[in-house]
């Protein structure tokens, strides 16, 4: 009897596709986003990526995730996931969205970003 041992990414990769389908949403890169953010306006997609960065402030804040093709701001609304965490998240892109509000480095203060619908930590 041979017995199959179960790849680390497998249980993550299984979660990522099962919150995918619930949802309908198409998975996009964030190169995919950042050639031609215009395109994706008015859609529900997902991303899925690491975060490398998060802020929130009671309650509202934002993060930003790493899917290996690039980097993404996220706007949310209901708390941001911890720095290291994986996740699946949807939402909408916007192209020049104010983050002044948010007090981040100048740099930071406008660009493109994902409005966050909701989002699933692993």
């Amino acid at each position: 009897m041979r017995v199959f041992k179960q790849k680390p990414y497998m249980p993550w990769a299984g979660i990522a596709l099962l919150a995918l389908m619930m949802t309908g949403c198409e998975r996009k890169s964030i190169n995919e986003i950042k050639a031609d953010p215009g395109s994706f306006a008015n859609q529900e997609i997902a991303v899925v990526g690491t975060v490398v960065r998060s802020i929130s402030i009671l309650g509202t804040g934002g993060y930003e995730i790493d899917d290996g093709t690039g980097k993404l701001w996220v706007v949310c609304k209901k708390g941001a996931p911890r720095k290291d965490a994986k996740i699946v998240v949807i939402g909408t892109i916007r192209d020049g969205y104010d983050l002044s509000a948010f007090r981040l480095p100048d740099l930071l203060g406008t660009g493109i970003v994902m409005i966050e619908k909701s989002h699933k930590a692993r």
